[in-house]
């Protein structure tokens, strides 16, 4: 229960970094639960993903977004665009420099960036658990050069560290308000695009070389029915494509004798049965869709 002497805060902040700096790790810690896909390929994050963080005293709203770099397609404009759009809509950026890497130009960049929009600001140095103390502390005097922050905080959200103080910190700096969601959700991402995202987490686990940034999901069919073997529970079909830019890169997708398929479709299946809440049949089908990473149209198409 909310103490009725505190007044209850709510509102939107925004995590901002380089691609791998861990924000998607760290908004997953957060919430609670797996609302962004991770892996350790840049530019894994392709949305703005709000992720609900429910405390007594206040309800913060996390927009994990796109890693800010320099373009190389029309796709990577867009995801910066994407990033540059929330910054102007969010109460509180969290920028993330992971304690690990030397803070290098893409810091730099994204520093650059934030002196443009009057939202105040809080440095996180993430990744302290893969990070000597005095490297942890090198990296909180270089961050500290880059931006002017309201507040510097190493965390670790692999570790669980100081994760609940930085919560506790964000919903501080936000504005008296009522709840914007209810108790009970964590994400306000559709089940959609949830489904795509977690076939394309397996699918860049499994597979090696350019194909990783060449690679869309979108999903094609979703049939939901009682379970032949449990009629109280749901049995869900689905049907997607794997997009990759070149014919060479579908053998690559589908493995000798499909294995690769097969193995992007058992490990997908685990999280997708988890948020579905129940049995999936999963057919995966790849496709060629030509150089979409500089096509408007077919950018529309992925959701881009």
């Amino acid at each position: 229960m909310s103490n009725p002497e505190v007044p209850y805060r709510s509102g939107f902040v925004a995590l901002v970094g380089r691609p791998n700096a861990g924000k998607t790790t760290l908004t997953n810690r957060l919430v609670g639960d797996k609302v962004g896909i991770v892996s350790n390929r840049p530019q894994t994050t392709r949305h703005a993903i709000r992720g609900v963080v429910h405390r007594p005293e206040g309800q913060l709203v996390l927009v994990d977004t796109p890693g800010l770099h320099k373009p190389k397609s029309l796709l990577g404009q867009r995801l910066n665009d994407v990033v540059r759009d929330t910054l102007t809509e969010v109460d509180v950026v969290v920028f993330c420099i992971p304690a690990d890497q030397p803070v290098g130009a893409g810091d730099a960049f994204i520093a650059r960036q934030l002196r443009n929009v009057s939202t105040p600001v809080v440095l996180v140095v993430t990744k302290t658990d893969a990070a000597s103390k005095k490297q942890i502390t090198e990296q909180l005097v270089a961050a500290s050069q880059l931006v002017e922050a309201r507040e510097v905080v190493p965390v670790s959200a692999v570790a669980d560290d100081q994760v609940d103080l930085l919560a506790d910190l964000l919903i501080g700096m936000l504005p008296e308000g009522p709840p914007l969601y209810p108790d009970d959700q964590l994400t306000d991402d559709d089940v959609e695009r949830q489904i795509a995202e977690l076939v394309r987490e397996a699918a860049l686990e499994k597979v090696r070389q350019e194909v990783p940034h060449s690679l869309a999901v979108s999903v094609e069919e979703i049939v939901r029915k009682p379970d032949p073997r449990d009629p109280d529970a749901v049995f869900t079909e689905l049907h997607v494509l794997l997009h990759c830019e070149r014919p060479s890169q579908k053998p690559m997708l589908l493995g000798k004798g499909g294995a690769t398929i097969k193995a992007i479709g058992s490990e997908a299946r685990v999280g997708l049965e988890h948020l579905l809440g129940g049995r999936v049949h999963l057919a995966l089908h790849v496709t060629v869709l030509g150089e979409w990473q500089d096509d408007p149209k077919k950018l529309q198409r992925l959701g881009y």
